[in-house]
């Protein structure tokens, strides 16, 4: 298992487009990848579950993998948080 975490940085969080990065990112993977916040944890292939979680800019999140690729998935997820999503 691997666990890794970030900030939100970009302004609006996480609303619809980047949870949609992120379950786009997740779902190309066979490893389980969550995403938890304030004790939260959402499976990152689910956009519903990711919008439950209202992470907003200045959150702290935690991204975590456990399978055969997980340290592959963990780097191009990272990436998006610190890429804001290709919003700024």
């Amino acid at each position: 298992m691997v666990r890794k975490e970030v900030k939100v940085t970009n302004q609006q969080g996480l609303h619809l487009r980047p949870c949609g990065m992120i379950s786009n990112a997740a779902a190309k993977y066979k490893s389980d990848i969550s995403i938890i916040s304030d004790g939260v944890k959402v499976n990152a292939k689910s956009i519903m579950s990711l919008l439950i979680l209202g992470a907003h800019k200045g959150s702290t999140v935690i991204i975590e993998a456990n399978g055969v690729d997980e340290n592959e998935a963990i780097n191009e997820i990272v990436k998006l948080f610190e890429n804001n999503f290709d919003e700024e």
